[in-house]
């Protein structure tokens, strides 16, 4: 029960955040890799680095992360046979798989592991449509749902009251 209600309450600070909805949305593609990539691998502190960076939003990349972790474990068949076929059944391929296995650096990013290599491949051919997905909702939401949601009296009076301040004070 305690995930579900840090579920809502990022996502509802990621959507009302102060970013742009492009900030947001890059959020959320960013962090659907750090979710669907396993996560002990050198990619994906690129990806926290390019997070904490550039101008992104980081509740975004959090939303994002906490959303897609559930789906890429969901997807390591589908993302294993994409790896499998890639490094096993492309034997054009091999030379470069070897390459990248022996150069020191490369190595790290784990390239010879199946479900590694597929759900990487798999983020990046989703990651301009999500990002363009994301943006989407987030401005709408922000034009529909948060334009009344703001406005409403209990949001005045609860944001007013004193146990709401208090609240923001200890909120961590």
């Amino acid at each position: 029960m305690y995930w579900i209600v840090k579920l809502v309450q990022s996502l509802v600070k990621a959507l009302n955040s102060e970013g742009t909805p492009g900030q947001v949305a890059a959020g959320m593609a960013l962090g659907a890799c750090l979710g669907l990539t396993p996560l002990m691998n050198l990619h994906n502190l690129a990806v926290v680095g390019i997070i904490l960076f550039f101008r992104v939003s980081v509740p975004g990349a959090m939303l994002g992360w906490l959303l897609a972790t559930p789906l890429g474990f969901a997807l390591d068949p589908v993302f294993d046979a994409l790896g499998r076929r890639l490094l096993l059944d492309s034997g054009a391929l091999s030379d470069v798989w070897a390459t990248a296995y022996n150069t020191p650096v490369v190595a790290l990013t784990n390239p010879t592991n199946t479900i590694v290599l597929g759900s990487l491949l798999g983020w990046a051919v989703l990651a301009v449509p999500l990002f363009f997905l994301c943006r989407w909702g987030v401005d709408a939401y922000r034009r529909t749902i948060y334009a009344r949601y703001k406005d409403a009296r209990l949001f005045k009076a609860l944001r007013a009251s004193k146990v709401y301040n208090t609240y923001r004070l200890f909120r961590p």
